[in-house]
């Protein structure tokens, strides 16, 4: 009724009662508001745990994001990474691209630090390297379309973007389910794998 999205109205909320310059309250603003006011599809703080903790262990200096949406999971790696780190983010809404934007900036991360690239990550990726300089990545976190789980991580392959040893985080495997990417890592030989058992988000 208001002609402002949900993704807006909780850019509107952060705005309102966020700390800015501060990631860790940012998310915990954004959890508030999931919890209370409108579901958003953000990876929440339970799945956000396993996030931290392969930051943590990792300490990656290359890490691609598909699937910005809000900018909460942005946040959320953003704030976890190493000195000299940095971050590309993929996202193909440009409504969510451009509410993802202020969040990052509100958050306090620079453009030098996190990337925010909009468009269509079959487009995107083969891209990376020519346009975006990310030689390869370390961490890929995939939270976008289950579909193109498979498709762009062959791509990531294709064009040699996948550091030596590099971990692909994928969220919402099981349900609503990516079941043609998780066949493809455990059968390709390429990769070691692990289910992380959590709860939806909110």
């Amino acid at each position: 009724l208001t002609g402002t999205s949900r993704e807006q109205r909780a850019f509107q909320y952060l705005l309102t009662h966020a700390i800015p310059g501060d990631p860790h309250h940012i998310l915990l603003t954004f959890d508030q508001w999931c919890y209370h006011c409108e579901h958003l599809s953000c990876v929440g703080p339970d799945k956000g745990r396993i996030v931290e903790r392969v930051l943590l262990e990792q300490a990656p200096l290359r890490v691609l994001e598909l699937g910005t949406y809000c900018g909460y999971g942005t946040v959320l790696l953003a704030q976890g990474l190493p000195p000299g780190a940095r971050l590309y983010t993929i996202e193909g809404d440009p409504r969510h691209a451009a509410v993802a934007e202020k969040v990052i900036r509100l958050a306090g991360f620079s453009e030098q630090m996190v990337e925010l690239i909009v468009g269509p990550s079959e487009e995107v990726i083969p891209r990376l390297r020519e346009k975006h300089g990310l030689m390869n990545a370390n961490l890929v976190f995939m939270d976008h379309c289950k579909r193109f789980y498979l498709r762009d991580l062959q791509l990531l392959e294709s064009h040699q973007l996948l550091a030596e040893g590099a971990t692909i985080l994928a969220d919402n495997v099981l349900f609503p389910g990516a079941p043609h990417f998780l066949q493809y890592a455990k059968t390709c030989g390429k990769y070691q794998g692990k289910v992380h058992r959590a709860s939806l988000e909110y």
